[in-house]
């Protein structure tokens, strides 16, 4: 047996539209009492008065509803950024705070405070018609609220594309070799510095904080290349700094060594000076006793001549009365001598 949508459904139900009439009555039911009763004519008629008691609780509602949509809980670290009929109107700060649905809007900033970060991996064609792939990490914060949520459409998309092209102008400024050595971090300062430049001409409310060169190296296709040269140009700092080592420790060792041989010239001179001075000294005292006693004198003079002639010799001469004189050769000294020669 088949079902036929104009009669009754499956479970007995009348398949029928609402009647419009019954909904009209309930809808005037709820706005207005109504009774109804014979005129003295005998005539039948119906009158209705308003429900005050029912419209006030739906006024009510509405207010509380207002009110309820107007409420923001504001965290410590948040702003509120509020607009009222499309114009700038306040911003509000941390706590339980209000504004006005429908004719105010509100921009919503989490943690203002916070150091944003992101990174920028990029290739960049240099000064010398190089390609290098650099990786930049920038770091920023918010400082004016107003400006970055209002003036800008897209902070971040902006900042980022500003980092860009702060980053090719730099770049294209120097050369592959400046940027993989030493000259990263003032390539850095000088990025830093037009990224503000264009921030502040933005008008964007982003104060940068810091810029740095992540990762810079030439294209995978080169980069062994590249390794070889840096490699020998850390070889070349290595010897020019061992080289200046070794002139820095030999020049005061020389100029010490000088410095020792003038003060032992001067030492020599000053002992050979006083040795001088002390044989005169003695000549002249000398002179007295001989002009005194020259035969006396003559004979003492003699005597220790001999006396240091003589006792540095191994020989031993004898004088022998009336007849040869005897020379004596003493063998015990004249192998001490040897011996002490030979050490």
């Amino acid at each position: 047996m088949s079902w036929n949508p104009n009669e009754n459904d499956p479970w007995g139900r009348k398949n029928s539209p609402p009647d419009l009439d019954d909904a009209i009555k309930q809808l005037r039911k709820m706005f207005f009492s109504g009774n109804s009763g014979g005129g003295s004519t005998g005539g039948g008629g119906a009158s209705f008065k308003f429900n005050f008691k029912f419209f006030t609780y739906l006024i009510m509602g509405l207010v509380a509803l207002y009110v309820f949509l107007g409420i923001r809980i504001v965290n410590e670290a948040d702003r509120l950024v509020v607009l009222t009929l499309g114009k700038y109107n306040r911003v509000l700060g941390p706590g339980l705070q209000f504004h006005f649905p429908i004719i105010e809007e509100v921009y919503a900033e989490e943690n203002i405070s916070k150091i944003r970060t992101f990174v920028l991996p990029t290739n960049m064609l240099t000064r010398d018609e190089n390609i290098v792939d650099i990786e930049l990490n920038v770091q920023y914060t918010i400082s004016d609220l107003v400006k970055y949520s209002l003036i800008v459409e897209d902070p971040e998309i902006t900042i980022r594309q500003a980092t860009e092209s702060a980053l090719r102008h730099v770049v294209g400024e120097n050369n592959m070799d400046n940027l993989l050595t030493s000259g990263a971090a003032a390539i850095s300062s000088g990025i830093l510095l037009r990224l503000e430049e264009y921030l502040d001409i933005y008008d964007a409310g982003i104060s940068v904080q810091q810029v740095n060169i992540e990762q810079r190296q030439p294209p995978a296709e080169v980069i062994d290349s590249f390794r070889d040269v840096v490699a020998a140009r850390e070889d070349k700092e290595r010897l020019r700094n061992e080289a200046e080592k070794y002139a820095l420790s030999i020049v005061p060792q020389a100029r010490g060594e000088a410095q020792r041989q003038l003060q032992d010239a001067e030492a020599y001179k000053q002992k050979v000076i006083a040795v001088a001075e002390g044989e005169a000294e003695r000549f002249k005292a000398l002179l007295v006793e001989y002009d005194k006693a020259p035969e006396v004198t003559r004979e003492r003079l003699y005597i220790d001549a001999l006396e240091e002639v003589l006792s540095s010799s191994t020989k031993v001469m004898i004088d022998v009365e009336g007849g040869n004189n005897l020379l004596y050769l003493p063998l015990d000294q004249l192998i001490k001598k040897q011996e002490d020669d030979d050490e």
